[in-house]
């Protein structure tokens, strides 16, 4: 019985973490969608003039940093390390899948409901469905046991890992509290005494310069394709925080015409797909750098080809799917399918994002407004650009334990100090679970 109702708490807890994924997702697709309508723009007296500026804004207040990290923490925290890996493919996959009700969402409404202000109020309305649900069910779960331990609270953190394992004070899970207190009093051994110093170790310095400019890689979050693109563009890891906000603007950019949601609505589909078929067959087998390297180059060639078509047939105001349109359209879905990943990043790299994202959305919807065409050259450049910075600069971590990768980024001395530390809170840790039995 206990081990039943452990797997029904963790499969809840996955369930929840990846409703909040959902809702996520789903708050920053639907935008770009209500953006287009005409419902909306009348109620807030939108104009061609003031329609890039509103768009930028939009998209960057809704961003929710956040959310993209407690959600995925609490998550690992708490899932039996089994399953951590599967769970943080379902996080990203359930992301895609948030993107694409959005996008049909804001298409249905267009489709099926007057233009008066109800039409954009349905969509903006549902987030309260997940919101709800995922509100309501967090009342049922537990602190996470990490946090708890780490701030003292010892009796506390067993207690919510006997929760979330069952609920009976088995064995099996003292020896998982063991090893949490070991991990975390490992964690406090290695970075006692650590100062600004260290930071400027090579080794150290090296991987937050690659932290933070990988996560400029918002250079591939607005190479991919930034007014929308870079929303459209699904390519990380631990990141689902990419928002697809700007999808129905940009296809109708590119000479979608007014089919531009319905063409939103197939791209969140294919997102959804292609994600889902890279998480299942191709992640583990052509790794990480290899990743990023066939990704840029591709969207770099795609970014290419909309620039051309778009500067020789320029689209129309007004005019419906064009020839020109759909071949753009065309190499927007090819870009989608290159679902990449990137390699753990820190706090630095995380907030370098977020800041980089915040001035391209504010940036973009302006290019496109005044440069046009231009604008997709640049993402072709920023593209092939990080071609060349990760062949150079990059290595590859895939199958490499944390040990392994202090030697691949030359952190001897830390790997074997971390080493030591390591054997030795073992030993304690097993002298501590002698004492108890």
């Amino acid at each position: 019985m206990g081990k039943a109702l452990g797997t029904f708490r963790v499969v809840y807890l996955v369930a929840l973490c990846c409703v909040g994924s959902f809702l996520f997702a789903y708050d920053t697709g639907v935008v770009g969608g209500v953006l287009t309508l005409p419902s909306f723009q009348k109620d807030f007296g939108i104009t061609p003039a003031n329609r890039a500026t509103v768009g930028s804004n939009a998209t960057s207040l809704l961003q929710a940093g956040v959310a993209t990290v407690i959600i995925p923490m609490y998550s690992a925290e708490m899932a039996p390390k089994e399953i951590r890996g599967k769970l943080g493919s379902m996080f990203h996959f359930l992301f895609t899948c948030g993107v694409m009700t959005s996008y049909w969402v804001d298409y249905g409404v267009a489709e099926n409901l007057p233009p008066t202000t109800r039409q954009w109020q349905v969509p903006i309305g549902l987030q309260l469905v997940p919101g709800g649900i995922l509100g309501l069910g967090m009342l049922l779960t537990r602190e996470s046991t990490r946090w708890l331990a780490k701030t003292g609270r010892t009796d506390e953190a067993l207690q919510s890992l006997i929760w979330v394992r069952g609920g009976e004070d088995t064995t099996e899970v003292r020896e998982e509290f063991l090893e949490i207190l070991a991990g975390i009093r490992e964690e406090e051994q290695v970075t006692e005494g650590i100062t600004w110093r260290e930071y400027r170790l090579p080794a150290n310095r090296t991987r937050i310069m690659l932290a933070i400019t990988l996560q400029l890689d918002d250079w591939q979050y607005f190479i991919g394709l930034l007014y929308g693109p870079h929303r459209i563009s699904l390519h990380r890891q631990m990141n689902p925080e990419l928002t697809f906000a700007d999808a129905p603007q940009i296809f109708k950019a590119v000479g979608a015409g007014d089919a531009s949601l319905l063409v939103s609505g197939f791209f969140g589909v294919v997102k959804v797909i292609s994600c889902l078929f890279f998480l299942l067959f191709l992640v583990e087998r052509i790794g990480r750098r290899g990743s990023l390297l066939v990704g840029a180059f591709l969207m770099g060639t795609y970014m290419l080809i909309i620039a051309v078509l778009s500067a020789v047939f320029p689209p129309v105001e007004g005019q419906g799917v064009t020839p020109t349109g759909a071949a753009s359209v065309a190499m927007v879905y090819l870009e989608a399918s290159r679902c990449t990943y990137l390699v753990d990043s820190t706090m630095a790299g995380t907030a370098t994002q977020w800041l980089a994202n915040f001035a391209f959305s504010q940036i973009t919807p302006h290019a496109v407004e005044n440069i046009k065409w231009k604008t997709f050259l640049m993402f072709c450049i920023f593209n092939w650009a990080l071609v060349f910075y990760v062949w150079v600069f990059i290595k590859e971590t895939k199958g490499k334990s944390l040990e392994e990768m202090e030697d691949l980024f030359g952190s001897y001395t830390t790997a074997l100090d971390a080493n030591k530390v390591r054997r030795q809170v073992g030993e304690d840790a097993e002298q501590a679970g002698s004492g108890q039995r």
